[in-house]
This record gives structure tokens, sequence and C-alpha cells, in this order.
């Protein structure tokens, strides 16, 4: 029988428990600060931009390769978004989707908005989409026993080949 009373380390989750005040401190949002500095794309992991949207690594990811959509406007609802917003963050979630395909064969994806802070919405003032690959077996007693997660990629590694791949596919200059 497994002994679960040992210690599960996981440190990144102390970078994430840090940055939820870090918003308030900064006076302001950190989708808007990705959306107004794209000289630090790469810092930010940001991989692509559209007109009135943005694709960008989550840097707390569910699991490896999981994206957002960020609209660039600072909007909560999606029943605040014009037409040509919507239609472009669909657009983006389909290349993000296609790309992830692409770069790292996942069996299946959980793709949606959480809106509202109810809702599982992490900054809610800022509406965003989130496209999370998955395959069979990804999800393990560690994130249910140990409030852990397994990421088996470091995230600029993963960046630098998902850059490569939409550039490839030409979705970033």
């Amino acid at each position: 029988m497994a002994d679960f009373n040992q210690n599960l380390w996981a440190p990144w989750r102390m970078d994430y428990i840090r940055s939820l005040g870090e918003e308030e401190k900064e006076a302001g949002c950190f989708l808007c600060r990705y959306r107004d500095e794209p000289e630090r794309d790469r810092e930010h992991h940001v991989i692509w931009r559209g007109e009135t949207a943005y694709v960008v690594m989550n840097r707390f990811p569910y699991t490896n390769g999981h994206l957002l959509t960020a609209l660039a406007e600072h909007k909560a609802d999606i029943t605040d978004l014009s037409d040509e917003e919507l239609a472009e963050m669909g657009r983006l979630i389909r290349q993000s989707a296609d790309l992830l395909r692409i770069a790292l064969q996942p069996q299946g994806m959980n793709i949606g908005y959480n809106i509202g802070q109810c809702a599982g919405a992490g900054l809610p003032g800022h509406l965003h989409a989130h496209i999370v690959p998955r395959w069979s077996g990804d999800t393990n007693f560690m994130a249910v026993i140990g409030d852990s997660r397994v990421v088996p990629d470091a995230l600029d590694a993963l960046y630098r080949e998902l850059v490569q791949y939409a550039m490839e596919a030409g979705l970033r200059k």
C-alpha cells in the first residue's frame, strides 16, 4: 500500500501563490501588460498576436502546452466583445488547437472560458480562453492528493518549439 504521508514538493506552486497579489501591486493586469510590451514577447511567452487578441502560454499550466487566447482590450465578459473581437478569438482558439496538434500530438483538448470568479476565472476582469491539450493518463493522483501537477516540459523549451511551428504556419512573422 502506498504511503501518502511523505512530502510532495511542488516548488512552482509558491510562484503561483505569490503571483496572485502581483496584479494589484503592479497597478494593472498582466494580460494588459503583455499586450503593451510586445518587445518582451519572449519573456512573457507570447506565441503570436492578431489584431484584437493574442496567444500566450499559461505560466502555471494544467498540462504541458496549456495556452491562453487573450483579448487585447481589458473586457470581462464575452457579451462585451464586438463581432470582430469574437471572430478573432474564435480564429485564435482554432489556430492554437491546430498548433498544439502539430507540435504535441495530444489525444484531446479542453477549450473554454471561465467568466467570473465563481466560475474559476483567476483573472476575472480580462477575458481569455484556455486551450489545454490532454493525453490519456495525464491526470493522476498528484493533482488530487498532493495539489501538485506534473508538467513534463520546460516553458522556455516549449515556447521556442511553439514559436517555430507558428512561424512555419505563417501565424507569426
